[in-house]
């Protein structure tokens, strides 16, 4: 069983790369003219979406990696790519077009269910999200093992369900400022995560390819 300070980096990841604080302007604009009790029920399915995703990635990545012949190397290489371009995006205050376009904005204002598209998927579990948990899912063998990082999973979306229940607050304390402070610093967490998971798999790549 791996020591619990992976289990910490583990929620620490996720939380930096589902980043609720950043999700929090995204949702205000697009519940401008919802009330209270249709905030509250949008940024409950958010949060019950981003929930399932990540289970789905975390329990049934590898059988869908096995599917597609996707060695876990190259996977790494891939989402570590991924990881990193939305870190960059993250350290410039803006929302990576991985996770988020603004034709998909502009459809989601004509949309009922936005907690789902394009709250929970793709803004939160995008991409780049579903990658690190198949990557860090993979680095564990028992069940039990699987069982702690889907309690990480679950803390992470309760923080989802608070920051987007409590967005109003927040904004307003945070301001633009304080919370474009609090996207940049995930964002440099992500990237050092994006710089090992891809130092990681490619090593492991160029080791898979040289002759024995």
């Amino acid at each position: 069983m791996p020591e619990y300070g992976f289990y910490l980096q583990a929620f620490i990841g996720f939380l930096a790369i589902v980043n609720p604080m950043g999700a929090v302007p995204v949702f205000l604009a697009l519940t401008s003219d919802r009330s209270h009790e249709e905030r509250r029920a949008i940024a409950s399915t958010a949060a019950l979406t981003v929930l399932l995703v990540l289970l789905a990635a975390l329990w049934g990545g590898d059988v869908v990696l096995r599917f597609f012949g996707i060695g876990i190397p190259a996977f790494r290489v891939g989402g570590g790519l991924l990881i990193i371009l939305m870190a960059i995006a993250m350290l410039h205050a803006r929302q990576s077009h991985a996770a988020h376009t603004e034709d998909e904005a502009a459809e989601a204002s004509e949309r009922e269910a936005i907690g789902v598209v394009p709250l929970g998927i793709p803004l939160m579990a995008g991409p780049g999200t579903i990658s690190l948990v198949i990557v860090i899912a993979h680095q564990v063998a028992s069940i039990m093992d699987r069982l702690w990082l889907s309690l990480c999973v679950a803390a992470v979306a309760a923080i989802v369900w608070i920051a987007l229940h409590l967005a109003e607050p927040i904004g307003s304390a945070l301001g633009v400022t304080g919370l474009n402070i609090m996207v940049r610093i995930m964002g440099l967490l992500l990237a050092a995560i994006g710089v090992q998971i891809l130092a990681e798999g490619g090593v492991a790549l160029v080791l898979g390819l040289l002759p024995e």
